[in-house]
């Protein structure tokens, strides 16, 4: 299996320390990806900049799991939002050269 776009769970807690149960809940409420091979777990690289916001949220501004998945569910669709309002801008303007 290619790791290296993967980084250790275990390594990445040791690292930032803070628990595999943390990384483990976030998991469970679909925030990240678990990778799991026959004697480690991983997380995917680009999903390190989520989960270190994720732990700033929890830890430093005392948000509970669930606060976590409501905002990272609304950040989602708003950059959705932003996604959809840039094409119809697109669009618009494309009509308005003709």
């Amino acid at each position: 299996m290619d790791t290296t776009q993967l980084i250790s769970i275990q390594q990445f807690c040791t690292h930032y320390k803070v628990s595999e149960a943390f990384i483990h809940t976030l998991h469970e409420y679909e925030l990240v990806e678990i990778t799991i091979t026959e004697d480690e777990n991983y997380l995917q690289t680009n999903q390190i900049n989520d989960v270190e916001k994720m732990m700033r949220l929890h830890y430093d501004l005392n948000i509970n799991i669930e606060g976590i998945d409501a905002i990272y569910n609304l950040l989602k669709q708003v950059e959705q939002l932003q996604s959809q309002i840039k094409t119809l801008n697109n669009k618009l303007n494309s009509f308005e050269e003709l």
